[in-house]
């Protein structure tokens, strides 16, 4: 890219893969998955594209090796995203970037478009390679219902993939000599703030599903801008977005009226439906739970006085109420998709999911010893507490603003005792103290990953048989590991390890 002041591109806010490319010069904010996926679709269309990051790691160095043979102009290590280049017509930030970045801020200062990623699959896959997305966001539940959803259409005999948030980055599938009939697309609320709004080319899903809404991430949300809305509000207003010009179906929970609502507000295309999921028994348009089968009133023709078989309680693995929840949101995504009813069940069954989502790693004494380090929230810990009836709870960690006083005041006569670890242990114990004093609590101080083998020595001790050892934190992990599958991995050995004591 070349000095001086970035000329406006008439075109740029209608762009797809075959307008101008060679015009444009991109600035991609962040060399992560998706960074690296958005440099390589612009490469591909003929941008002129730099790369920015502060970061550089031997991962990033590698990365940017690779897309300076294709032309790219990258720059790694510190300073280099304090100020944005003059001659920028679009930037393309990275998911987790906000908007208070300064790249960002001057952009936004400037008038320039910014985009995610996932905005730029979309635009890339038209006119030529358009695929429908079957979208699926919420603050809990989405990798596992995209999955689920993915499963699905494989077992219709569909071509599909599971892209997004669930790790794999839409625009690597735009980019993929496959013929795909249908993506199962996971969202998260940073990917829905960086999607465009209203436009000829705004992104609009087939169907889309918002699982839940409950106090997450919201320390993303202070301090940006938003008008006075409080961060739960702007949280839940980018969780909306999914709903944006849907075509086919919007999929809500009926037990969490905050959906349903953005449901009833959505700017949706003529024709589009409301369709609920329930653990009870459904009304019309929805799917819900009839003698252990997961049944379908929506998309039937005598919905009004009959309903649909579509599998059985006992295909959903494990068959936690929350998990259930999943399944018959997948479930509506399909079918709204015109995948059978065979299929469902067939996809259901045929689905192992990832470690760490309420996985029983050992049973000695009478005592089950569950991982479930993928609830990093208290939303999440309170659909693992909602699967057993006495717990030995582990938990702690960053809490990113969140509180504990519902969830331990839900499950306050369940715990047999609670131990504490990680940055935000205390919020955690002052909830305790609040709504369960009567519940043993130990707090391991140990600020390091060997925590968790004391957390661990200290509820073998505090169990008895019939209980069940929950690692449910309500947390993020990244104070002290890598990632929740790290401290997972590091809890299942801690386990193993008592019984070579």
């Amino acid at each position: 890219m070349g000095g001086g002041a970035a000329v406006s591109l008439d075109w740029i806010d209608d762009a797809d893969r075959t307008s101008d490319w060679q015009q444009a010069r991109v600035v991609v904010a962040g060399l992560g998955t998706s960074g690296f996926a958005a440099a390589d679709g612009l490469l591909e269309v003929g941008a002129q594209v730099r790369v920015l990051d502060e970061n550089d790691d031997a991962a990033n160095t590698e990365k940017a090796t690779v897309l300076e043979m294709l032309d790219a102009r990258v720059e790694l290590g510190r300073g280099t995203t304090t100020e944005l280049p003059d001659d920028v017509d679009l930037v393309v930030t990275s998911p987790g970037w906000r908007p208070s970045a300064p790249l960002l801020a001057q952009a936004a200062e400037r008038g320039i478009p910014i985009w995610g990623e996932v905005e730029l699959a979309y635009r890339l896959q038209h006119p030529d390679r358009v695929v429908p997305w079957l979208a699926v966001t919420g603050t809990n539940g989405k990798t596992t219902t995209t999955q689920m959803l993915e499963s699905i259409l494989l077992a219709a005999g569909l071509k599909s993939s599971a892209v997004g948030n669930i790790g794999r980055p839409v625009m690597e599938a735009v980019l993929d000599e496959t013929a795909y009939d249908v993506l199962a697309v996971e969202l998260s609320s940073f990917q829905l703030h960086w999607m465009t709004r209203g436009g000829r080319m705004s992104p609009a899903m087939h169907s889309a599903a918002v699982l839940n809404l409950q106090p997450d991430h919201l320390q993303w949300y202070v301090g940006q801008g938003f008008e006075g809305t409080e961060p739960i509000e702007a949280y839940g207003a980018d969780k909306a977005r999914i709903y944006e010009q849907v075509r086919h179906s919007c999929v809500y929970n009926v037990a969490d009226p905050a959906t349903e609502r953005m449901v009833e507000q959505a700017e949706v295309v003529e024709g589009a439906r409301a369709i609920g999921f329930t653990l009870g028994v459904p009304g019309m348009s929805m799917l819900g739970v009839v003698d252990d089968l997961i049944v379908d009133r929506a998309f039937v023709e005598q919905r009004k006085d009959s309903a649909l078989e579509l599998a059985r309680i006992e295909d959903v693995h494990p068959a936690a109420p929350h998990n259930v929840e999943n399944a018959l949101a997948a479930a509506a995504l399909a079918r709204s998709f015109g995948v059978n009813a065979r299929a469902v069940g067939e996809g259901l069954r045929n689905l192992t999911l990832g470690g760490h989502r309420i996985q029983t790693v050992a049973e000695r004494e009478g005592v089950a010893w569950v991982d479930d380090s993928k609830a990093t929230n208290p939303h999440a810990a309170n659909s693992s507490m909602r699967a057993f009836d006495s717990i030995v709870w582990i938990a702690g960690g960053q809490a990113k603003g969140t509180t504990f006083d519902d969830l331990v005041a839900t499950h306050a006569d369940k715990l047999r005792g609670a131990v504490l670890l990680g940055v935000d242990r205390a919020v955690v114990a002052e909830a305790l103290a609040r709504h369960a004093p009567d519940v043993p609590v130990v707090v391991v101080d140990d600020a390091s990953t060997a925590a968790i083998q004391a957390a661990v020595r200290a509820a073998a001790s505090m169990a008895r048989p019939g209980d069940t050892v929950l690692l449910a934190p309500g947390c993020a992990s990244q104070d002290m590991w890598s990632g929740y599958d790290a401290r997972g991995d590091d809890f299942a050995a801690a386990v193993k390890a008592l019984d070579q004591a």
